[in-house]
């Protein structure tokens, strides 16, 4: 898997993660939409771990600055 995610990025999904997690445990959201909203925690944490989005690959997007060597 070729990185997609930036650092930018990828901190944005933590940041993103971390509210959707809080917003269940402090029973703001319950039931179906607090485990759809873990779900979604869990697929952006993931994401910015393996620094690899399959929506942006599907989409063509790229936000890595990836540096090389010329």
């Amino acid at each position: 898997m070729k990185r997609n995610v930036g650092k930018a990025d990828k901190i944005i999904r933590i940041l993103i993660a971390a509210v959707l997690v809080a917003l269940y445990f402090t029973d703001t959201v319950t039931g179906t939409l607090g485990i759809i909203f873990l779900a979604a925690a869990g697929i952006s944490l993931i994401t910015a771990l393996i620094n690899f989005c399959g929506l942006y690959k599907l989409f063509g997007i790229n936000t890595c600055k990836i540096k090389t060597d010329n």
